[in-house]
């Protein structure tokens, strides 16, 4: 029986190519030759399909998060967007479009191994490669290319394309409904607009996973962090905030602080992993970091006032 097993993996061990493996019939090896694993499956170290039985690390949570807030963020921004001071509808339309994509990520779940539950079922991402099979497929006599493109990190990738999928057709039902009956402010042409914008975004933001999902991947915390801060300046430039004092004025502006404090925080932790809770916690002392340095500073860089001192010839 070891001899068995010993020539198995010997055989297996044949299959050229860094995702192509030998299906597992029965608990013996698969005479037939090397290919593509099943969905659901991973070629291992001896070039056997494996069955992926691994509960997705926090750092995947996180990066199905971020994923799953581009079109909440997307929505919010547009309808607002469109929306402006012309209707009060828009708070209505932001706790909608909350609602679409929550039920879109708790459908997502249902649909995903194990069905029926809020569990994942998944394969460890190991290396950028994995997420991008398609171009490792071998060619071991330089003419004939052996094809085991497969989604080495299941169910990441097809996930987000389901729950961009589901997000898009809940739109569709409710959200037309909805805007017919409370956007009454606006205009026939101006109503639907944020429904338009979705219609563009949905697709960029599905090749956008499709063609740079193992990027996003890596890359989701500082980009993150990056947006958060460069967005949190640009809106406290153009609402004049320069202190404090008109910092709480509206309640809408603290609305957007704390919005963008919780963005801070999801890119720490996402950078961090939270590896070390006694070190990796009091980072999150620097999410107000930011806002507190630019109302310090933003007297000082008042261009009216620049100009000014450059006219007295101070």
């Amino acid at each position: 029986m070891f001899m068995g097993v010993a020539v198995g993996v010997a055989m297996s061990s044949t299959c050229p190519g860094l995702y192509c493996g030998r299906v597992l019939i029965n608990g013996t090896i698969d005479g037939s030759q090397c290919g593509v694993c099943p969905r659901g499956e991973r070629s291992n170290l001896q070039k056997v399909c494996e069955r992926c039985s691994e509960s997705p690390e926090l750092y995947d949570w996180l990066y199905l998060g971020f994923m799953a807030m581009l079109p909440l963020v997307l929505h919010w921004f547009f309808i607002e967007w469109y929306s402006g001071k012309k209707s009060s509808s828009a708070l209505l339309q932001h706790v909608t479009a909350m609602l679409e994509c929550g039920a879109a990520c708790v459908v997502t779940l249902l649909v995903s191994e194990p069905l029926g539950t809020l569990g994942v079922r998944s394969c460890r991402v190991q290396m950028l490669s994995d997420w991008y099979t398609m171009l490792y497929n071998p060619s071991p006599d330089y003419v004939t290319t052996l094809h085991c493109t497969q989604e080495a990190v299941y169910p990441l990738y097809t996930m987000v394309l389901i729950y961009y999928a589901l997000c898009l057709v809940l739109m569709m039902l409710l959200r037309p409904l909805l805007v017919k009956r409370i956007a009454c402010g606006l205009g026939k042409s101006d109503r639907f607009k944020s429904i338009y914008a979705a219609l563009y975004f949905f697709p960029i933001l599905t090749v956008l996973q499709a063609v740079g999902g193992g990027l996003l991947y890596y890359a989701f915390p500082f980009i993150i962090l990056v947006l958060s801060l460069v967005t949190l300046a640009v809106y406290m430039s153009a609402s004049q905030i320069q202190s404090f004092k008109s910092l709480v004025a509206k309640k809408k502006r603290l609305v957007v602080l704390f919005s963008h404090w919780l963005l801070h925080a999801y890119g720490i932790i996402s950078i961090s992993r939270l590896d070390k809770l006694e070190q990796d916690l009091p980072l999150l002392a620097l999410v107000p970091c930011p806002a507190l340095f630019y109302l310090a500073t933003a007297r000082f860089t008042e261009p009216s006032r620049i100009l000014s001192e450059g006219g007295n010839g101070h």
